[in-house]
């Protein structure tokens, strides 16, 4: 049994992706497979680095001190906490 997964994704990183899937011979679908097994095993891993807004950087600088001094802002989970942080 299978389930079916739906994101979105970029049209050119998809065409790109695409066409080199085709000139190696593997089927799309196959390489979004291969690469999440790959990855749920732990045999591949993801380097991203997100370029941080200066406005996001002097909020979060704020509000790290602030809880630094037990003052900053009291979150009741962890996506909550993340929720803010994006929001930024």
């Amino acid at each position: 049994m299978a389930t079916q997964v739906v994101f979105n994704i970029d049209p050119k990183i998809k065409a790109k992706a695409m066409k080199r899937a085709k000139r190696e011979g593997v089927p799309f679908a196959s390489v979004l497979k291969f690469a999440a097994k790959a990855f749920a095993e732990g045999r591949f891993s993801i380097d991203v680095v997100e370029e941080i807004r200066p406005e996001k950087l002097k909020v979060w600088g704020r509000e790290s001190r602030a809880l630094e001094r037990g003052k900053g802002r009291h979150f009741a989970s962890a996506q909550e906490a993340q929720a803010f942080v994006e929001s930024l």
